[in-house]
């Protein structure tokens, strides 16, 4: 149960970021998992220079918002956005395999090593023992989904960008500056997957096609809870975290892949809107 939750809140920071962009501006963005990918790269491209760890993850967060952030927005979403969702969807489908193309050919096709930032130790908590893996991930994914839930309800500029996702012509007229807001979440979302990389990839270890499993399992994660409320990341998250580890301890670690596909099916067939998401009405 603490390991899967562990596992499950990486999941949700990557889903935060489906669930933040899409209510920001509509974006759909099928290349979320390589977003994860491309910053573990980044990292182990500024550990070859020998910075210690701390400066080459500040250097990857920069080079995150800069490139999958502002760059992204720029030249991906805001030329497509006014053509409808479709065309944004397939844009981000080509970026996705662009990017493993681009490393693959430009890094390594095998998997790499990365630096874990807590010990491989075992923790005595009671009755059971807990890896320090565990425990920390669990912990700073707890503390940004926190942090970022007091920012999002708790501040001026978190509530002008709630503003921008319920009625931008509304936010507009109340003198909210929309193009910032949005530039705000993609900038979230760059941050976002950028400790997501750091946090998954010393299990997944940095290959270019890890963002196939973390995309899908975010994207997942994001519908199950509901992709119109960040909340909702965090539940889809642990729960497909918690049951995959279940699954895979009591069944059968054969069945484990399969068990946030179907907790997905079941969702949508008797709650399409997620177990957190409302129902939201459009003229047609």
């Amino acid at each position: 149960m603490i390991s899967g939750t562990a596992v499950g809140a990486i999941y949700a920071l990557a889903a935060l970021g489906f669930t933040l962009l899409w209510q920001a501006s509509g974006t759909i963005n099928f290349a979320q998992g390589e977003f994860v990918m491309v910053p573990a790269f980044i990292t182990l491209l500024c550990l070859g220079y020998d910075l210690p760890l701390a400066l080459a993850f500040a250097l990857t967060c920069l080079v995150s918002m800069a490139f999958l952030g502002v760059a992204f927005k720029q030249a991906v979403v805001e030329p497509l956005r006014r053509h409808g969702v479709i065309p944004l969807v397939i844009a981000t489908l080509g970026l996705s395999i662009g990017l493993k193309n681009l490393v693959k050919a430009g890094y390594s096709a095998g998997p790499q090593p990365f630096p874990n930032i807590f010990p491989g130790a075992l923790v005595t908590l009671g009755p059971v023992r807990v890896s320090a893996y565990d425990i920390g991930a669990l912990a700073v994914a707890g503390v940004i989904v926190v942090a970022l839930q007091l920012f999002l309800n708790r501040t001026v500029t978190g509530r002008a960008m709630q503003a921008v996702a319920q009625n931008t012509e509304a936010a507009t007229v109340l003198g909210i500056n929309v193009k910032r807001m949005v530039l705000y979440v993609f900038l979230i979302n760059a941050l976002l997957a950028a400790v997501t990389a750091l946090l998954v990839t010393p299990t997944y270890l940095a290959k270019f096609d890890m963002g196939d499993v973390i995309g899908l399992k975010a994207f997942y994660a994001a519908i199950i809870g509901g992709f119109n409320q960040t909340r909702g990341a965090l539940l889809g998250g642990v729960l497909v975290g918690v049951l995959e580890n279940l699954t895979g301890a009591y069944l059968s670690p054969a069945y484990k892949e399969g068990v946030a596909l179907m907790l997905f099916l079941v969702v949508i067939l008797f709650k399409p809107e997620g177990l957190l998401g409302r129902a939201e009405e459009r003229k047609v």
